[in-house]
Protein backbone atom coordinates (compact mmCIF):
# COMPACT_ATOMS: atom_id res chain seq x y z
CA UNK A 1 0.00 0.00 0.00
CA UNK A 2 1.77 3.17 -1.17
CA UNK A 3 2.10 6.08 1.25
CA UNK A 4 2.00 9.63 -0.11
CA UNK A 5 3.69 12.62 1.43
CA UNK A 6 2.32 16.06 0.61
CA UNK A 7 3.36 19.61 1.43
CA UNK A 8 0.43 21.99 1.83
CA UNK A 9 -0.18 25.70 1.77
CA UNK A 10 -3.40 27.10 3.19
CA UNK A 11 -5.15 30.17 4.46
CA UNK A 12 -6.50 29.17 7.86
CA UNK A 13 -9.16 31.90 8.00
CA UNK A 14 -12.24 29.83 7.06
CA UNK A 15 -11.23 26.69 8.94
CA UNK A 16 -11.72 25.43 12.49
CA UNK A 17 -8.08 24.36 12.30
CA UNK A 18 -6.16 21.47 10.81
CA UNK A 19 -7.90 18.72 12.76
CA UNK A 20 -11.42 17.47 12.07
CA UNK A 21 -13.89 18.85 14.63
CA UNK A 22 -17.46 17.92 15.48
CA UNK A 23 -18.63 21.22 14.00
CA UNK A 24 -17.04 23.28 11.25
CA UNK A 25 -14.79 22.78 8.22
CA UNK A 26 -11.21 21.62 8.83
CA UNK A 27 -8.19 21.43 6.54
CA UNK A 28 -7.75 17.74 7.35
CA UNK A 29 -11.38 17.01 6.53
CA UNK A 30 -11.38 18.90 3.23
CA UNK A 31 -8.17 17.19 2.14
CA UNK A 32 -9.61 13.74 2.94
CA UNK A 33 -12.77 14.60 1.01
CA UNK A 34 -10.77 15.74 -2.03
CA UNK A 35 -8.76 12.50 -1.95
CA UNK A 36 -12.02 10.54 -1.83
CA UNK A 37 -13.34 12.36 -4.89
CA UNK A 38 -10.24 11.29 -6.80
CA UNK A 39 -9.80 7.73 -5.55
CA UNK A 40 -13.11 6.63 -4.07
CA UNK A 41 -11.24 5.72 -0.89
CA UNK A 42 -11.94 7.02 2.59
CA UNK A 43 -8.47 7.64 3.98
CA UNK A 44 -6.98 8.95 7.19
CA UNK A 45 -4.78 12.00 6.68
CA UNK A 46 -2.08 12.73 9.26
CA UNK A 47 -0.43 16.15 9.58
CA UNK A 48 2.85 17.30 11.07
CA UNK A 49 1.23 20.19 12.95
CA UNK A 50 -2.28 20.61 14.31
CA UNK A 51 -2.72 24.29 13.54
CA UNK A 52 -5.53 26.12 15.32
CA UNK A 53 -8.47 27.95 13.76
CA UNK A 54 -7.23 30.93 11.77
CA UNK A 55 -3.58 29.80 11.69
CA UNK A 56 -2.02 29.56 8.23
CA UNK A 57 0.54 27.22 6.66
CA UNK A 58 3.23 27.72 4.06
CA UNK A 59 4.70 24.24 4.50
CA UNK A 60 2.39 21.89 6.40
CA UNK A 61 3.33 18.23 5.77
CA UNK A 62 0.88 15.34 5.74
CA UNK A 63 0.73 11.71 4.71
CA UNK A 64 -1.95 9.22 3.69
CA UNK A 65 -2.09 5.68 2.30
CA UNK A 66 -3.86 4.56 -0.88
CA UNK A 67 -4.55 1.06 -2.15
CA UNK A 68 -3.79 1.98 -5.75
CA UNK A 69 -0.38 3.20 -6.92
CA UNK A 70 -1.25 6.61 -8.38
CA UNK A 71 1.41 8.83 -10.02
CA UNK A 72 2.34 11.53 -7.51
CA UNK A 73 1.85 14.29 -10.09
CA UNK A 74 -1.68 13.03 -10.77
CA UNK A 75 -2.49 13.02 -7.06
CA UNK A 76 -1.31 16.60 -6.67
CA UNK A 77 -3.15 17.94 -9.71
CA UNK A 78 -6.39 16.05 -9.13
CA UNK A 79 -6.62 16.68 -5.40
CA UNK A 80 -5.94 20.37 -5.96
CA UNK A 81 -8.79 20.40 -8.46
CA UNK A 82 -11.17 18.83 -5.94
CA UNK A 83 -10.03 21.21 -3.18
CA UNK A 84 -11.43 24.21 -5.07
CA UNK A 85 -12.65 26.72 -4.02
CA UNK A 86 -11.16 26.18 -0.54
CA UNK A 87 -7.90 28.13 0.10
CA UNK A 88 -5.80 24.95 0.31
CA UNK A 89 -3.28 23.59 -2.18
CA UNK A 90 -0.81 20.73 -2.40
CA UNK A 91 2.53 22.26 -3.33
CA UNK A 92 4.43 19.00 -3.56
CA UNK A 93 3.49 15.31 -3.60
CA UNK A 94 5.76 12.29 -3.56
CA UNK A 95 5.85 8.66 -2.52
CA UNK A 96 7.02 8.54 1.08
CA UNK A 97 10.01 6.53 2.25
CA UNK A 98 9.37 3.39 4.27
CA UNK A 99 8.34 4.21 7.81
CA UNK A 100 7.72 7.89 7.11
CA UNK A 101 5.20 9.54 9.42
CA UNK A 102 4.43 13.23 8.96
CA UNK A 103 4.11 13.83 12.71
CA UNK A 104 6.39 11.28 14.37
CA UNK A 105 9.26 11.57 11.87
CA UNK A 106 9.51 15.35 12.18
CA UNK A 107 12.75 16.68 13.67
CA UNK A 108 11.84 20.36 13.75
CA UNK A 109 8.89 22.62 13.16
CA UNK A 110 9.35 26.25 12.17
CA UNK A 111 6.76 28.95 12.80
CA UNK A 112 6.58 32.62 11.88
CA UNK A 113 4.44 35.30 13.49
CA UNK A 114 3.76 38.54 11.60
CA UNK A 115 3.06 41.80 13.42
CA UNK A 116 2.14 44.82 11.30
CA UNK A 117 3.19 48.03 13.05
CA UNK A 118 1.61 51.09 11.44
CA UNK A 119 -1.18 53.59 12.04
CA UNK A 120 -3.38 52.42 9.16
CA UNK A 121 -5.13 49.05 9.47
CA UNK A 122 -4.31 46.26 7.01
CA UNK A 123 -6.68 45.75 4.12
CA UNK A 124 -5.27 43.02 1.89
CA UNK A 125 -3.64 41.25 4.86
CA UNK A 126 -6.38 41.90 7.42
CA UNK A 127 -6.66 38.18 8.26
CA UNK A 128 -2.94 37.44 7.88
CA UNK A 129 -1.20 39.75 10.38
CA UNK A 130 -1.62 41.12 13.89
CA UNK A 131 -2.16 44.84 13.47
CA UNK A 132 -0.51 46.95 16.17
CA UNK A 133 -1.16 50.64 15.45
CA UNK A 134 1.45 51.95 17.88
CA UNK A 135 5.19 51.45 17.66
CA UNK A 136 7.02 48.60 19.38
CA UNK A 137 10.57 48.77 20.77
CA UNK A 138 12.05 45.88 18.84
CA UNK A 139 15.42 46.10 20.59
CA UNK A 140 13.73 45.50 23.95
CA UNK A 141 11.86 42.53 22.52
CA UNK A 142 15.07 41.06 21.14
CA UNK A 143 16.80 41.52 24.50
CA UNK A 144 14.06 39.43 26.12
CA UNK A 145 14.25 36.44 23.77
CA UNK A 146 17.30 34.65 25.31
CA UNK A 147 15.30 33.83 28.43
CA UNK A 148 12.99 31.61 26.38
CA UNK A 149 15.57 29.75 24.28
CA UNK A 150 16.65 26.35 25.56
CA UNK A 151 15.01 23.61 27.60
CA UNK A 152 12.39 24.95 30.01
CA UNK A 153 9.10 24.23 31.66
CA UNK A 154 6.77 26.33 29.46
CA UNK A 155 3.66 25.97 31.63
CA UNK A 156 3.23 29.77 31.59
CA UNK A 157 2.96 29.74 27.80
CA UNK A 158 0.74 26.68 27.54
CA UNK A 159 -3.00 26.71 26.82
CA UNK A 160 -5.19 25.58 29.70
CA UNK A 161 -6.57 22.76 27.54
CA UNK A 162 -3.17 21.57 26.25
CA UNK A 163 -3.09 17.77 26.10
CA UNK A 164 0.71 17.36 26.14
CA UNK A 165 1.92 15.08 28.94
CA UNK A 166 4.74 17.45 29.89
CA UNK A 167 5.23 21.21 29.64
CA UNK A 168 9.00 20.79 29.31
CA UNK A 169 10.13 21.66 25.78
CA UNK A 170 13.33 22.74 24.06
CA UNK A 171 13.01 25.95 22.08
CA UNK A 172 15.88 25.84 19.58
CA UNK A 173 15.50 29.25 17.99
CA UNK A 174 13.71 32.53 18.61
CA UNK A 175 14.47 35.40 16.24
CA UNK A 176 13.07 38.82 15.45
CA UNK A 177 13.32 40.41 12.04
CA UNK A 178 12.13 43.70 10.57
CA UNK A 179 10.48 43.40 7.14
CA UNK A 180 9.23 46.78 6.00
CA UNK A 181 6.44 47.79 8.38
CA UNK A 182 6.31 44.33 9.91
CA UNK A 183 8.07 42.49 12.72
CA UNK A 184 8.51 38.79 12.08
CA UNK A 185 9.08 36.49 15.04
CA UNK A 186 10.53 33.11 14.09
CA UNK A 187 10.43 30.11 16.41
CA UNK A 188 11.83 26.61 15.91
CA UNK A 189 11.56 23.46 18.01
CA UNK A 190 10.95 19.78 17.59
CA UNK A 191 7.49 20.28 19.02
CA UNK A 192 5.45 23.01 20.67
CA UNK A 193 2.76 23.15 23.32
CA UNK A 194 -0.74 24.26 22.41
CA UNK A 195 -0.72 28.07 21.96
CA UNK A 196 2.97 28.27 22.97
CA UNK A 197 4.12 30.49 20.10
CA UNK A 198 1.14 32.84 20.32
CA UNK A 199 1.54 33.08 24.09
CA UNK A 200 5.23 33.98 23.78
CA UNK A 201 4.48 36.55 21.08
CA UNK A 202 1.78 38.20 23.19
CA UNK A 203 4.18 38.51 26.10
CA UNK A 204 6.96 39.84 23.87
CA UNK A 205 4.55 42.52 22.65
CA UNK A 206 4.20 43.71 26.26
CA UNK A 207 7.98 44.08 26.37
CA UNK A 208 7.92 46.02 23.09
CA UNK A 209 5.25 48.35 24.48
CA UNK A 210 7.35 49.04 27.58
CA UNK A 211 4.74 47.48 29.88
CA UNK A 212 7.16 44.64 30.73
CA UNK A 213 10.93 44.58 30.99
CA UNK A 214 12.98 41.71 29.55
CA UNK A 215 13.43 40.54 33.15
CA UNK A 216 9.64 40.41 33.54
CA UNK A 217 9.45 37.91 30.69
CA UNK A 218 12.03 35.68 32.38
CA UNK A 219 10.08 35.96 35.63
CA UNK A 220 6.88 34.93 33.86
CA UNK A 221 8.61 31.84 32.45
CA UNK A 222 9.97 30.91 35.88
CA UNK A 223 6.52 31.25 37.45
CA UNK A 224 5.31 28.14 35.60
CA UNK A 225 1.82 29.51 35.94
CA UNK A 226 -0.57 30.27 33.10
CA UNK A 227 -1.83 33.37 34.91
CA UNK A 228 1.65 34.93 34.55
CA UNK A 229 1.38 34.95 30.73
CA UNK A 230 0.59 38.07 28.76
CA UNK A 231 -2.36 38.23 26.35
CA UNK A 232 -2.29 35.48 23.72
CA UNK A 233 -1.57 36.87 20.25
CA UNK A 234 -4.40 36.37 17.73
CA UNK A 235 -4.30 33.36 15.44
CA UNK A 236 -4.23 35.21 12.12
CA UNK A 237 -0.60 36.29 12.41
CA UNK A 238 0.80 32.76 12.83
CA UNK A 239 2.18 30.54 10.06
CA UNK A 240 3.55 27.00 10.04
CA UNK A 241 6.40 27.64 7.64
CA UNK A 242 8.39 24.43 7.38
CA UNK A 243 8.85 20.98 8.85
CA UNK A 244 12.27 19.30 8.88
CA UNK A 245 12.92 15.57 8.57
CA UNK A 246 16.02 13.39 8.51
CA UNK A 247 18.47 12.75 5.68
CA UNK A 248 18.48 16.40 4.63
CA UNK A 249 14.79 16.44 3.70
CA UNK A 250 12.32 19.15 4.63
CA UNK A 251 8.62 19.69 4.33
CA UNK A 252 8.72 20.26 0.58
CA UNK A 253 10.70 19.55 -2.56
CA UNK A 254 14.01 21.23 -3.29
CA UNK A 255 12.28 23.49 -5.80
CA UNK A 256 9.81 24.62 -3.15
CA UNK A 257 12.66 25.45 -0.77
CA UNK A 258 14.44 27.45 -3.45
CA UNK A 259 11.24 29.32 -4.32
CA UNK A 260 10.66 30.38 -0.73
CA UNK A 261 14.30 31.42 -0.34
CA UNK A 262 14.16 33.53 -3.48
CA UNK A 263 10.97 35.18 -2.28
CA UNK A 264 12.60 36.22 0.98
CA UNK A 265 15.62 37.64 -0.83
CA UNK A 266 13.33 40.06 -2.67
CA UNK A 267 12.64 41.82 0.63
CA UNK A 268 15.30 44.50 0.47
CA UNK A 269 14.41 46.34 3.67
CA UNK A 270 14.50 43.44 6.10
CA UNK A 271 16.89 43.50 9.05
CA UNK A 272 17.74 39.91 9.82
CA UNK A 273 18.42 39.14 13.45
CA UNK A 274 20.26 35.83 13.19
CA UNK A 275 21.16 33.56 10.32
CA UNK A 276 22.73 30.34 11.61
CA UNK A 277 20.63 27.15 11.36
CA UNK A 278 19.36 25.73 14.67
CA UNK A 279 21.06 22.75 16.32
CA UNK A 280 18.91 20.98 18.92
CA UNK A 281 20.69 20.53 22.23
CA UNK A 282 19.48 20.48 25.80
CA UNK A 283 21.40 23.26 27.45
CA UNK A 284 21.02 26.51 29.27
CA UNK A 285 23.60 29.28 29.27
CA UNK A 286 23.80 33.02 29.62
CA UNK A 287 23.69 35.15 26.52
CA UNK A 288 25.64 38.41 26.46
CA UNK A 289 23.78 41.37 24.98
CA UNK A 290 25.07 44.53 23.37
CA UNK A 291 23.58 47.15 21.12
CA UNK A 292 26.08 48.08 18.37
CA UNK A 293 25.03 50.15 15.38
CA UNK A 294 25.73 49.63 11.71
CA UNK A 295 27.34 52.07 9.27
CA UNK A 296 24.03 53.90 8.84
CA UNK A 297 23.72 54.43 12.58
CA UNK A 298 20.84 51.95 12.88
CA UNK A 299 20.69 49.61 15.86
CA UNK A 300 21.60 46.00 15.13
CA UNK A 301 18.95 43.78 16.60
CA UNK A 302 19.90 40.40 17.95
CA UNK A 303 18.50 37.16 19.23
CA UNK A 304 19.53 33.77 20.50
CA UNK A 305 19.57 30.20 19.31
CA UNK A 306 20.97 26.92 20.57
CA UNK A 307 24.33 26.11 19.01
CA UNK A 308 26.29 23.09 20.13
CA UNK A 309 24.80 23.01 23.59
CA UNK A 310 25.14 26.69 24.48
CA UNK A 311 23.04 29.72 23.83
CA UNK A 312 24.64 31.87 21.16
CA UNK A 313 23.81 35.55 20.75
CA UNK A 314 24.29 36.77 17.18
CA UNK A 315 24.19 40.20 15.56
CA UNK A 316 23.30 41.01 11.96
CA UNK A 317 24.26 44.05 9.94
CA UNK A 318 21.89 46.42 8.21
CA UNK A 319 19.81 45.22 5.27
CA UNK A 320 21.57 41.83 5.23
CA UNK A 321 19.81 39.16 3.23
CA UNK A 322 18.30 36.03 4.76
CA UNK A 323 20.88 33.28 4.55
CA UNK A 324 19.04 30.68 2.56
CA UNK A 325 16.53 29.82 5.27
CA UNK A 326 13.29 28.87 3.48
CA UNK A 327 9.94 30.27 4.48
CA UNK A 328 8.02 28.08 6.86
Amino acid sequence: MPRYRVTLEYDGTPFVGWQVQAVGVSVQGRLAEAIYRLTGERVAVYGAGRTDAGVHALGQVAHFDLTRDWPAATVRAAVNFHLKPEPVAILDCSLAADGFDARRSALARHYRYRILVRAAPPILDRSRVWWVPRGLQVERMAAATPALVGRHDFTTFRAAGCQAKSAVKTLDRLELRRVGEEIHIEASARSFLHNQVRSMVGSLKLVGEGKWTPADLATALSARNRSACGPVAPAQGLYLVRVDYGHGTTGGAAGLEQRHTAAEELVSESAVISSAPPVRRQAEAHCRRSRPVNSAGEPIISSCLLMGGVLRHDHAGSASKPSGRPRR
